[in-house]
């Protein structure tokens, strides 16, 4: 029997808003255009010959955060949900941009713009099945073996 916990009713927008702030620290800790970023930090290292054991095991916990932010969005939405997803958001940061919202001026505006959009898009991926469930009723369950 299912619980409370399990059932289509406890996904709320605080349960979004949880995934996408998990989304979107992994994005801006792997590159962001401040400076402060494991990227960053990574290349600095790289020149100064500096690169050591450190850096690799923040380079694959940061790896596999990605391969499981992506494999859960990429099997919730497929391709034409993720290219769905970030038109829909292209548009909604072009009416944004057009009523003077945000500002689009810079290469540094339009990057963070980009990184929060991409952090989105995989918050949705990752809410995709709580999404559908609330709005169809119908539990999608695809689980291949292949």
């Amino acid at each position: 029997m299912a619980s409370k916990k399990d059932s289509p009713e406890s996904f709320s927008a605080l349960s979004f808003l949880w995934r996408f702030l998990a989304a979107l620290a992994l994005v801006l800790i792997s590159f962001n255009p401040s400076g402060h970023s494991a990227y960053h930090w990574v290349v600095t290292a790289i020149g100064a010959s500096a690169f050591g054991p450190i850096h690799a095991v923040v380079l694959i916990l940061l790896l596999i955060g990605w391969v499981i932010f992506w494999v859960a969005t990429w099997r919730a939405l497929d391709t034409f949900g993720v290219f769905l997803a970030f038109i829909a958001l292209a548009a909604i940061v072009w009416l944004l941009v057009d009523f003077g919202i945000i500002t689009a001026n810079t290469v540094s505006m339009v990057t963070w713009i980009a990184l929060v959009c991409l952090a989105a898009v995989m918050a949705i991926g990752l809410s995709w099945a709580h999404i559908w469930r609330r709005v169809t009723g119908q539990l999608n369950v695809e689980d291949n073996d292949d």
